[in-house]
């Protein structure tokens, strides 16, 4: 009897576990920007490559869009195992489709599913996910071209943590860059400092070791904090191996890592056949502006704000929710800023219809005259390629300006830039 009542006990708490979780899940599971572009390409191809940074979604989003296929992680060490050994035993389980997480780490998987597709095409039957986009690229190209749609999921916009923790009327700038985006962050409310933290650590002690050979580990993690301290600047490699106390040959193959480690991104110049003046070398900004405030030491809304970086932390904010919106959109992430060799600039440039929107990134929270210089410079020397513009900056008031809109960085919760 009282063996009876115990095990009744055990399976009411099991029961109320499994409801936590679920509950916990649904909570998690907000809409994502990019959930009707992947609706619909799941309609249309027979293979979901869906790639983005560690801790970005991805699993998530997958597994509850496609709740009735079954889900393999390829981290798990005996799935992992199974799938190198025996891959054409391994997938001969999952003729009707399957979620493969993580598969770069069994790149061998990709060719068995082109016979797979090839043999039976139907739309969304694969859903692959993986966080090293170079190196999954080059084996979903080989591979799956033309049998697979390509997404990538970045962390939340600023519209999507605002419909996770219910919209904030006037939330705090400088919390807002120290925060980031991850979503994990956001769903469980942890510490950005402490998370972050663990999320590098991550990073460094095990992709790292899958993606190549850094010897000198501690060299490396001085290297990315030296990157951080450059966002937003020209990327001159020189410079930063000399600060790194590394060659320029390893400074190049470390940001090749980072960029195809979802760490940073580098953003070209644009330039025509006549623009000779222009500047050629890229800026260098974080895929998330909390892991740049974290690996510049920022551990405080106050100390963002106090930053001598301020201005290039907002600007690496706002380039990257101009990156989401195009990549949930479906869109390729094609965008450049403008220089030219006597100093005159706009931060972004956006292609839409075969022109330029150009946009302006301001920290200040005062409209100041010169937000519109590099804008006025650009629409001179280049009109026929401009398709609009405006400028986005660190107040709450918009301006609705007669020749360059005043947008908010507040309205980024609620519109995409264009």
């Amino acid at each position: 009897m009282e063996c009876d009542s115990k095990h009744t006990r055990i399976l009411q708490f099991e029961d109320l576990f499994f409801k936590l979780q679920v509950l916990r899940y649904h909570r998690a599971m907000i809409e994502r920007n990019i959930t009707p572009v992947l609706r619909q390409l799941a309609s249309q191809y027979p293979v979901i490559t869906l790639t983005g940074p560690r801790q970005s979604g991805k699993t998530t989003l997958a597994r509850s869009l496609f709740a009735d296929k079954p889900y393999l992680s390829l981290e798990d060490p005996d799935t992992r195992r199974y799938a190198a050994d025996d891959p054409r035993g391994f997938m001969a389980q999952y003729t009707q489709g399957a979620v493969l997480d993580e598969i770069q780490r069994a790149p061998e998987l990709a060719s068995y599913l082109q016979g797979m597709v090839d043999a039976n095409p139907q739309p969304g039957r694969f859903i692959l996910t993986g966080s090293h986009q170079f190196e999954l690229m080059t084996q979903v190209s080989q591979s799956l071209a033309g049998r697979t749609a390509l997404l990538r999921l970045l962390p939340f916009t600023l519209a999507e943590t605002q419909r996770l923790s219910g919209a904030v009327a006037n939330p705090d700038l400088a919390q807002t860059l120290l925060t980031g985006f991850y979503p994990r962050i956001h769903d469980q409310r942890l510490n950005p400092s402490q998370a972050l933290a663990d999320y590098f650590a991550t990073y460094v002690q095990r992709d790292l070791r899958q993606l190549a050979a850094v010897q000198d580990l501690q060299r490396f993690e001085r290297f990315v904090r030296l990157c951080a301290g450059r966002t937003g600047q020209l990327l001159n490699l020189s410079s930063l191996g000399n600060d790194a106390g590394v060659s320029h040959a390893t400074a190049r193959a470390w940001i090749d890592l980072l960029q195809s480690s979802y760490i940073v991104h580098l953003l070209p110049p644009w330039f025509t056949n006549t623009g000779k003046r222009l500047v050629k070398a890229p800026k260098l900004y974080f895929y998330d502006v909390g892991l740049a405030c974290w690996l510049l030491g920022l551990r405080s809304a106050e100390q963002v704000a106090r930053d001598p970086l301020w201005g290039s932390l907002f600007e690496n904010f706002v380039i990257m929710e101009a990156m989401k919106d195009r990549l949930n959109a479906g869109e390729t992430a094609e965008m450049y800023f403008y220089r030219d060799s006597e100093g005159n600039e706009v931060d972004l440039l956006l292609p839409t219809g075969g022109k330029m929107h150009a946009i302006e990134i301001k920290a200040g929270a005062t409209i100041n005259p010169d937000y519109f210089k590099g804008l006025k410079t650009f629409a001179a020397h280049h009109r026929t390629m401009l398709g609009g513009g405006c400028v986005v900056f660190g107040g709450t008031q918009a301006q609705n300006r007669s020749d360059w809109p005043v947008h908010s960085w507040l309205q980024l919760q609620s519109k995409a830039l264009i």
